[in-house]
């Protein structure tokens, strides 16, 4: 379609909001009247030439008692909607009551076909009428969509001589001009935009990260495209413009086939509404409303291409309610086996569920296909290394790296999105890696690329040009290293998270304070036996403080043997509690005592070598809580944990060891650490030659305050 004709007629609806809704609606509000009424004239004039067909059939249907109409009246009007109400908006422009008007437009609006029903529902736009009428705005609102200056019908306007006066608006050229008038109103409504409107310009750097890289290996047949956080299907339909492109260029006939899922009814109604617009009526039904997390649409589906903006830094707790809560999540697509364990989850904290998104969509990848999937789908900077090992976002990012489906990460400038300013990066995945990729990620630091808006969009102040996502693309398609692409083993992202214990050493205070404080605790507890027992031993040994916690075991048992009696784990506990204090200096407390020949030496692992009655055997100490610290170990770490053990910590705490129970691991991506460039240091000269610049423009200062003083 011509540019300046497509223009105008999106100027015009534009213009229709001031001309009719000023002093009615707010400015934010605009979109509620104007999305739905574009819907419906559209509509409109797509079942005009078939008014009195479809009529028919609905009186033949009647007549015959068929209850499943829907097919049989699609057919006769011709698209996948229709109308059976006696009215078109013509027939309503004349009305000159205002009740009468209101009844009869309702009464139109609830002719329309089930589809046509959820959209304008999820509009909300029946809550619109009481007002229209109210504002006597209504009648002028239709008569402003009807104006002869503009032409949204699929048939060119004609004058009696049979000259086109204005050009038929064919389905694509429609589409186009209703997601123009969203996303003026999405730039309008700066504050909210970002949460279901992503820039046109990540939007296309997206689809080339899926499409170009398997660009030469498309082959004629059908492809599904799918987005599980669609907000107004945007992003999908420029998608299938992308790929249906490429394939003619390849000389190849595709089929493309739309699915998304949203959860917020409005952007819903704008997706579906789109795709009707567009003639796509088939593709509108696989539009579904509801949450991709809790109540995932397709689920035994599985898909070609993918790519979504999900949102980030927002709660999905009703979600992970609805799931069953945390401990009890069975849902295949966040439970499965890796690594071992046949229950391996990965659950995000319930603040934060960008992550789960794309776990939803690893779960539909098709994996018996030359091509496999692609994925794309854009994060904040928490999905690189939020979460410890062994953490659900930890655990996410193992599975996805394990599995070898990471294929790139890219970060994107700062201030690109709507509503927020924070750093975003493009996640690129694919279960088909080409041979050279197999086994590495690669790291794309395109922050710096960006060219400024000339007026700012809410949060938003830059944009990619053409040329930036070009060169991303390219590094994509042709990896390769440089200053701002680096490429990594799998493994460089992961690490091992160690625990190093080291004993507890206690001294033991039998002093009189200590021993009155010790019987307060013990009558509280009705402890009295433990508290006698306690000042017999400090009989035997005296005040103290004894540096060997285990020799005044010894004694304790020997005394509570002797008088019947029972050391249980709580009166230990009670002992090492209320008479003891930690020391450095003190003996380390014994754990566990292994016969000869049970164990072997390993004092990385926390079995040492002791001399106990005379006798070498091997023991196990205390570990102390307060001590506890972790250390974490790189998978590429030459030599693994014990070598990094030997190396990092054992020089500095020759009595630590490893837990091996508790050892985890888990995998982080930073940026930061592979892309930092300290600034540099100025040199000798220039701090010389500025002090010697301030030594000038001081000289004199201190003799004239001086002078002054006296």
């Amino acid at each position: 379609m011509n540019h300046v004709i497509h223009n105008s007629i999106v100027n015009f609806i534009w213009g229709i909001a001031d001309d009719v809704l000023r002093d009615v609606y707010v400015r934010g509000k605009y979109r509620d009247v104007i999305l739905p009424m574009t819907v419906i004239r559209r509509l409109d004039a797509l079942l005009e030439p078939s008014k009195e067909k479809v009529l028919g059939m609905k009186k033949q249907l009647d007549g015959a008692g068929i209850a499943n109409q829907h097919a049989a009246l699609c057919q006769a009007a011709g698209e996948a909607f229709y109308n059976v109400s006696p009215f078109t908006l013509r027939d309503l422009k004349n009305r000159a009551k205002q009740q009468q008007l209101k009844a009869d437009f309702e009464a139109y609006l609830d002719g329309f076909s089930p589809n046509v029903q959820e959209i304008l529902d999820k509009f909300k736009f029946r809550n619109q009428i009481p007002t229209l009428i109210e504002a006597d705005i209504l009648g002028h609102l239709i008569e402003k969509f009807l104006d002869g200056r503009v032409n949204l019908s699929p048939k060119p306007v004609r004058d009696v001589d049979g000259n086109e006066l204005l050009p038929a608006l064919d389905n694509h050229s429609m589409g186009t001009i209703f997601e123009e008038l969203i996303r003026r109103f999405n730039e309008e409504n700066n504050e909210e935009a970002g949460e279901h409107f992503t820039p046109r310009d990540v939007v296309k750097l997206m689809a080339d990260l899926i499409f170009l890289p398997v660009a030469d290996d498309i082959e004629s047949g059908t492809y599904l495209v799918y987005d599980g956080a669609c907000g107004t299907g945007g992003m999908l339909t420029v998608a299938e413009e992308r790929l249906a492109e490429l394939a003619e260029s390849h000389g190849k006939d595709v089929s493309i086939h739309l699915f998304g899922q949203e959860v917020q009814p409005e952007t819903y109604a704008i997706s579906k509404a789109d795709l009707l617009l567009k003639g796509e009526g088939a593709e509108a039904e696989n539009m579904k409303y509801g949450s991709t997390l809790s109540s995932d649409a397709f689920p035994s589906q599985e898909f070609d291409f993918m790519l979504s903006n999900p949102p980030y830094g927002k709660s999905w707790k009703t979600d992970l309610e609805r799931l069953g809560g945390k401990g009890d999540i069975k849902d295949p697509r966040f439970v499965t086996q890796h690594a071992n364990d046949s229950e391996y989850k990965m659950i995000t904290r319930s603040s934060d569920g960008q992550l789960m998104f794309l776990v939803n969509k690893l779960s539909k990848m098709k994996h018996s296909t030359k091509l496999g999937s692609r994925i794309a789908e854009v994060h904040n900077g928490s999905s690189l290394f939020t979460g410890d090992a062994g953490q659900g976002e930890s655990n996410i990012r193992r599975w996805i790296i394990e599995n070898d489906w990471l294929e790139a990460i890219i970060a994107l400038p700062e201030n690109m999105f709507y509503n927020t300013g924070i750093a975003t990066y493009i996640w690129v995945l694919t279960n088909r890696k080409s041979d050279t990729r197999k086994g590495k990620v690669q790291l794309i630091d395109a922050s710096e690329w960006y060219v400024p808006l000339r007026r700012n969009l809410g949060k938003k102040n830059c944009e990619l040009s053409e040329e930036q996502i070009q060169t991303i693309v390219d590094l994509v398609v042709n990896p390769r290293e440089t200053e701002k692409s680096k490429i990594f083993p799998n493994e460089a992202f992961g690490y091992w998270k160690v625990i190093v214990e080291r004993p507890l050493r206690l001294a033991v205070d039998l002093s009189p304070a200590r021993l009155e404080r010790f019987d307060r605790a013990c009558a509280q507890a009705k402890e009295e036996p433990l508290a006698k027992l306690a000042r017999r031993v400090a009989e035997a040994l005296g005040a103290g403080p004894h540096i060997d916690f285990n020799a005044f075991m010894d004694v304790a048992h020997a005394d509570a043997d002797k008088h019947g009696v029972k050391l249980t784990a709580k009166r230990k506990k009670l002992l090492q509690g209320e008479l003891c204090d930690t020391r450095e200096d003190a003996a380390p407390v014994l754990k566990k005592v292994h016969k000869p020949g049970k164990a072997t030496p390993d004092p990385i692992h926390g079995l040492f070598e002791a001399e106990l009655g005379g006798k070498p055997c091997v023991v196990e100490y205390e570990p102390d809580t307060a001590l506890r610290d972790s250390e974490q170990v790189p998978l590429l770490e030459d030599g693994g944990i014990e070598a990094f053990f030997r190396r990092e910590v054992l020089p500095y705490t020759s009595d630590a060891w490893i837990d091996p129970g508790k050892t985890l691991v888990g995998y982080e991506i930073s940026f930061t650490r592979h892309f930092y460039r300290p600034a540099p240091m100025r040199t000798l000269d220039e701090i010389k030659a500025d002090i010697y610049a301030l030594e000038q423009e001081t000289e004199g200062l201190l003799e004239q305050i001086v002078g002054e003083a006296e």
